[in-house]
């Protein structure tokens, strides 16, 4: 290994010698450059060549607040010194008491127990495990099984990994957690019925969730998990009544909504948490990504006080959680992060912003390559088809060609750093900073065009 004090001039190969990246194919940086990012300032990130990209992601839907922000290092250097670290195993810390009350208040109707963990997957994890066990403390002890929907993302843990709606990602990993279960998603652009009518499709969505209920067993099924904008397979919103039907369907079989939010909370849609955008209470709220901006890491599964009663009662417990969950720098790095939320109107932006973004990314319809431009906030996917006309999409080997071989790397070539994603119809996805104004979106349509356009002559 050499001397382990020595640090090395060159990053790409110590990064491909040593860093295992995430959802990396590795052999890809066997004779390539890693691309190394070493600084962020507002919307834009900066390489270890000095280049400039404008960050078209918020890092992975997380940095809302954009990067540089010196007052949130000096809220974590300050925590830092004062109390670097307690557990919350029987004992709390005030930044995370503070912070569970400022998300209690937040958060609609009786959602006010707050359960912190380090992310947005064991939030989920979290939820799920909840869920079980309130059947239990219930006397429901058959109901442990989980609806969610196809192509839909929750995380790569066991639990959060079957729910999970990617048979790609699973296949590794096989066999998962089992009872999770799959209905259909809202993509409308590519409806089975009911295309022509939001509500209608909605409806049936919806009514897809139920049915999926009544043929596993309503004693069986504890919970139904969905994004409010499901994000893999390019940012599908909830047609109109969806959210509200599925609410009643939950409420009749006596199983819980879960609102996983991990990207969708904290401005991205421009409001603290997604439900409120949509109209619907959940039971429980998953959350993580922007509550700090990203400056530390931190995800919290917020309850209703209906699924807590039963485990603040007599010896029962919840026998689950995080050496660094709430941690006490990541707790009051939110806390200086939100109170920039409330100083500079960041959920006021967006709703101000959103239909320009929008308006913004619509001009792409003009290529023969866009097929739907879809989202909410500053939230959106472009589907990339083959034909306009029947929505044709790309076979698997043009994908590969086409979005990992030129696309993805061709945006970030030209200064844009974003998503080409497969997982379901390619999309590109797009979420900035939530910081981003008309320049922003100009300087991302104009890139995204150029790519688009060159693209479609290599198809």
């Amino acid at each position: 290994m050499g001397n382990p004090i020595a640090v090395s001039k060159d990053l790409s190969q110590t990064a491909y010698d040593h860093l295992w990246m995430h959802f990396t194919r590795m052999q890809s940086y066997e004779n390539a450059p890693v691309p190394t990012i070493v600084r962020g300032e507002g919307t834009y990130i900066f390489d270890d060549k000095g280049k400039r990209y404008l960050d078209g992601l918020a890092g992975l839907f997380v940095v809302q607040a954009g990067h540089g922000r010196v007052e949130l290092a000096e809220a974590a250097n300050k925590q830092a010194q004062e109390l670097a670290f307690f557990p919350l195993w029987s004992y709390a810390h005030p930044k995370a008491i503070e912070l569970a009350e400022r998300l209690a208040n937040y958060a609609p109707g009786d959602l006010n127990k707050v359960f912190f963990t380090t992310g947005g997957g064991e939030a989920v994890e979290t939820a799920w495990k909840l869920a079980k066990q309130y059947h239990k403390l219930t006397g429901n002890h058959t109901k442990y099984k989980v609806i969610s929907r196809a192509v839909a993302y929750h995380g790569t843990t066991q639990g959060a990994l079957s729910i999970t709606g990617l048979p790609a990602l699973k296949a590794p990993f096989e066999p998962l957690v089992p009872g999770a279960h799959k209905a259909p998603n809202t993509n409308l652009y590519r409806a089975p019925i009911h295309a022509d009518d939001p509500e209608a499709f909605g409806r049936w969505a919806a009514d897809q969730i139920e049915q999926q209920i009544l043929f596993e067993g309503p004693d069986t099924v504890a919970a139904v998990f969905l994004e409010p904008v499901q994000n893999a397979g390019g940012c599908f919103p909830p047609p109109p009544g969806y959210f509200q039907r599925v609410r009643e369907i939950c409420d009749q079989y006596n199983v819980l909504l879960v609102s996983d939010e991990v990207i969708c909370a904290f401005g991205r849609l421009g409001t603290m948490f997604a439900c409120d955008k949509f109209g619907y209470v959940p039971d429980i709220i998953t959350c993580a990504k922007g509550m700090t901006s990203g400056y530390s890491p931190l995800g919290a599964t917020i309850v209703s006080d209906r699924i807590a009663e039963p485990f603040y009662k007599g010896d029962a417990t919840f026998l689950h959680g995080y050496t660094f969950g709430g941690h006490p720098v990541s707790a009051a790095v939110a806390l200086a992060n939100l109170d920039i939320f409330e100083r500079e109107g960041l959920n006021q932006h967006v709703l101000d912003n959103e239909s320009a973004f929008l308006s913004t990314l619509s001009k792409l319809h003009d290529l023969p390559i866009v097929g739907d431009v879809r989202g909410n906030g500053f939230f959106y996917g472009i589907e990339l088809v083959k034909d306009k006309a029947t929505k044709e999409s790309f076979t698997s080997e043009e994908c590969e060609r086409l979005l990992y071989g030129f696309v993805s790397k061709k945006l970030f070539e030209n200064g844009l750093y974003c998503r080409a994603d497969d997982r379901g119809d390619p999309v590109i996805q797009l979420s900035p900073p939530l910081t981003a104004d008309q320049s922003t979106f100009d300087e991302i349509e104009q890139i995204v065009r150029g790519v688009l356009t060159e693209a479609w002559t290599k198809i």
